[in-house]
C-alpha cells in the first residue's frame, strides 16, 4: 500500500520559518518533520518573501490561493445565466429540478455548458447561503423540505363506499389500464382545513392532463355539480371512463355518469397505486395548495392557472412533452380521423 501524502499544516510552516532562521538545512528540517526533503525545498523555493527569506502566514496564504484556483469552478453559480434560467423556471413556473434539466438538454444539444443535472440543482439549492431566495427556491421544490432526506410515511386513508361489484376495476377493459388511448380519466379529492373545503381534481391517464374543480362543499351533491360542470367543457370523445376511489363524495355516481355519458369505475379499498396519476398530481398540488388550507377561498379561476402550470410542464413520461402538448397532439389526430372518414 502506497504512503498517503498530506499537505504542510500551518504549525509545520511555522518550524520551517524558525529553523530556516536558525540556520538549519532542509535535509535536517525534513528529518524533523518527517517529511520528504524535495517537499521542503520545493515549499521554501516558491514561498519565500520579497527579501529572500522563507515567511510562513505569506506561504499559508499562497497556499491556499493555489488550492481556490485548482477547484474547477462552479458550473451553476450565482450570477450566471444558467443560474438565473434554473432559478426563474423554478420560482416562476414551478418546474421540478429533473424537468428543467431535461428541458435544457432538449434546448441546447449541442452547448454542453447549459448541460446540468437535476442532482446538480438540487445540490445549488441546498448548497445556497441562507436566505430568502434559498428559502423561496426550497419552497418551489414538490416537497419544501429544509434539508434532503428520505420522504415521510403517511397512513392509508379509511373508510369507504359500497358499490356494486360489476363497477369495480377489476372489471375495467384493458385498453384503460394500458393508457392506448385518450378519454380515460381519474379522480379525487384534496381536502382543506379540517376537512371542511376541497377542490376536485381529475387526470386524463394517457396525456397527464389535469382539470381543477371548484367545490362548494365536501359533499356528494358538490361532487357531482363541480365534476360535472368542469368535464362538460372537454370534448366528447376526451369522456370516455372515470376512475375513482371509495370515497363517500362519489355516492351520486349513478348521476354523474348520466350526465356525462361515461362509464365510472372503483378502485379497491387502500390501493392508491391503482389511480398513480392522480395521486402523483395531488401531491404536486400541494405546493400551491398546502394541508390546513382553507380551500373555499380558492376560485375556479385560481384553480384553472394552477393548472395551467401543471399542464405546462414537461413531464418524462411523455418523452418531456407537456400534458397540454400531449394533449393537443390527441385532438389534432381525432380530428384528422373524422376528416377522412367524411
Amino acid at each position: 500500500m502506497g504512503t498517503q501524502y498530506s499537505h504542510l499544516s500551518a504549525e509545520e510552516r511555522g518550524l520551517i520559518m524558525a529553523e530556516r532562521q536558525r540556520g538549519t538545512s532542509g535535509a535536517q528540517i525534513a528529518r524533523m518533520l518527517g517529511r520528504c526533503r524535495s517537499t521542503i525545498s520545493r515549499e521554501v523555493s516558491r514561498s519565500h518573501a520579497a527579501s529572500g527569506a522563507y515567511d510562513a502566514t505569506a506561504a499559508g496564504r499562497r497556499y491556499r490561493e493555489r488550492r481556490r484556483s485548482c477547484r474547477p469552478r462552479l458550473k451553476l453559480a450565482e450570477g450566471t445565466r444558467l443560474f438565473g434560467h434554473v432559478r426563474d423556471k423554478l420560482l416562476y413556473r414551478f418546474w421540478s429540478p429533473q424537468q428543467i434539466a431535461a428541458k435544457l438538454r432538449a434546448m441546447h444539444p449541442d452547448d454542453p455548458s447549459w448541460h446540468v443535472s437535476h442532482e446538480t440543482i438540487y445540490a445549488a439549492i441546498y448548497a445556497h447561503p441562507k436566505g430568502a431566495l434559498r428559502q423561496g427556491m426550497i419552497t418551489a421544490l414538490r416537497q419544501a423540505k429544509s434539508s434532503r432526506g428520505r420522504p415521510r410515511k403517511t397512513a392509508a386513508r379509511r373508510g369507504g363506499l359500497s358499490i356494486p361489484e360489476d363497477i369495480e376495476i377489476k372489471n375495467r377493459p384493458e385498453e384503460i389500464e394500458t393508457r392506448v388511448l385518450p378519454g380515460h380519466w381519474e379522480g379525487d379529492f384534496i381536502k382543506g382545513a379540517f376537512n371542511r373545503s376541497a377542490v376536485g381534481t381529475l387526470v386524463e391517464r394517457k396525456t397527464r392532463f389535469v382539470v381543477l374543480c371548484k367545490m362548494n362543499d365536501c359533499s356528494a351533491e358538490a361532487a357531482l355539480e363541480s365534476f360535472a360542470r368542469q368535464m362538460k367543457k372537454l370534448p366528447a370523445f376526451l369522456r370516455e371512463s372515470l376512475t375513482y376511489d371509495r370515497g363517500s363524495e362519489m355516492a351520486r355516481h349513478e348521476e354523474l355518469a348520466r350526465r356525462l355519458k361515461i362509464d365510472i369505475w372503483f378502485a379497491d379499498p387502500y390501493k392508491p397505486w391503482q389511480r398513480g396519476s392522480n395521486e402523483n398530481t395531488n401531491g404536486l398540488l400541494r405546493q400551491f395548495m398546502p394541508k390546513g388550507t382553507d380551500l373555499s377561498s380558492v376560485s375556479q379561476t385560481q384553480l384553472n392557472d394552477i393548472a395551467r402550470l401543471l399542464n405546462g410542464r414537461p413531464r418524462q413520461t411523455l418523452g418531456w412533452k407537456t400534458p397540454e402538448e400531449a394533449l393537443a397532439e390527441e385532438i389534432n389526430c381525432f380530428h384528422q380521423r373524422v376528416a377522412l372518414d367524411s
